[in-house]
């Protein structure tokens, strides 16, 4: 049995094409990709995202077991601010990306994805020794992602919060369309200005939300969005997937996540098989390309070679870019072949299709 989000209804009221996702039955589309990824990069797009995970860990230890976990550096945070990293293994493969958000001294909110809630939280508890207080309150919290230019003015008119003055990676609590305690934060996967809504749904009306929103924003352009446009936007952005781009089999110093991956932190799970790699050298790395000949869309899996007919790598992720009208992907290549503008072929329907690498974002604002 699918799980189903609060606003499983409005969905269906909508007539949207509900699809598996993550173990919940969620929009893929409404009224076409197309049109609902231009909205949000013309005006907005209002998508649910409920699917995804929300623990809450507290108490004096909570910092410390989030530095043991992720890979980034969590003791820069303060309250009101959120931090993009990553969970690795031993061996340094990538457990899940997630999103930390420092709510106030001793109790911060980690957020996963949606197909990984069951295994991070697990992944939690085994490598918490000293017992730190770890909740998984995802089924308590809907999450809504207002996304797009006309965002900040939508929003504005539900809620006395400045939301226009919300640095990137902030947060701020707030009342919207007169429901309490939401978490207002400026993160983003779309490479537009825009808000996640997080809603407990113990004490806030989450459908009113939804109501509220769509009728502010009615004179605004604003579209209802599903997860087809989600994923078309992220990769004009270069932002990775986990399950796509980045796995248990892929590393964060070759997924180009070696930015936020802090080696002067004291220890960090898999920070000596990382320390071992970049020490070695990386025999790969996640690079964008874009396809030069028209009307071919690079897909998932397909395989990636170089001039002398030599297999270099695979595709990752890869569509049709609404916004530039062409073919784009991100992929693993070899080192070697793994430089900004490498001349490299695509077997796309049996047919060898010349692309150039590039590095991401796809889309430069």
């Amino acid at each position: 049995m699918l799980k189903r989000t609060p606003f499983f209804n409005e969905h269906v009221k909508l007539q949207a094409k509900l699809i598996d996702f993550g173990g919940f039955e969620m929009p893929v589309q409404y009224n076409g990709i197309r049109m609902e990824h231009s909205a949000v990069r013309e005006s907005a797009g209002l998508f649910d995202v409920s699917h995804m995970g929300e623990f809450f860990v507290y108490g004096k230890g909570a910092l410390d077991l989030i530095q043991v976990l992720t890979i980034n550096d969590a003791s820069k945070l303060v309250p009101g601010k959120a931090q993009y990293t990553a969970m690795c293994y031993e061996d340094g493969g990538i457990v899940d990306d997630l999103l930390v958000y420092m709510i106030r001294e001793d109790e911060y909110m980690l957020v996963v994805n949606a197909s990984n809630i069951e295994k991070d939280f697990n992944w939690i508890k085994s490598n918490n020794p000293a017992g730190v207080d770890v909740v998984n309150k995802s089924g308590q919290y809907a999450l809504l992602a207002l996304q797009g230019p006309a965002s900040a003015t939508i929003l504005g008119k539900l809620t006395s919060v400045n939301v226009h003055e919300i640095p990137f990676y902030s947060f701020v609590k707030g009342t919207i369309a007169a429901q309490p305690d939401i978490i207002i934060s400026a993160t983003g996967y779309t490479g537009e200005k825009g808000f996640e809504l997080y809603i407990d749904t113990t004490n806030a009306n989450a459908v009113k939300i939804w109501e509220s929103l769509f009728e502010a924003g009615k004179d605004e352009g604003l579209e209802p969005a599903g997860l087809g446009a989600r994923d078309t936007l992220r990769l004009e952005m270069g932002y990775a997937l986990y399950g796509n781009d980045i796995t248990k089999d892929t590393t964060p110093l070759e997924a180009r996540m070696g930015w936020l991956t802090k080696f002067d932190k004291d220890h960090f799970i898999g920070k000596n098989a990382l320390l071992k790699q970049k020490k070695e050298g990386l025999r790969r790395k996640l690079m964008g390309f874009e396809v030069i000949e028209p009307r071919n869309v690079p897909r998932a899996g397909y395989t990636i070679f170089d001039e002398n007919d030599e297999e270099i790598g695979f595709v990752t992720s890869g569509s049709q870019s609404i916004t530039l009208d062409k073919g784009i992907g991100l992929g693993y290549i070899k080192n070697e072949k793994a430089e900004e503008n490498e001349k490299i072929y695509i077997n796309i329907r049996k047919k060898r299709v010349e692309a150039r690498t590039v590095k991401p974002p796809f889309l430069t604002k």
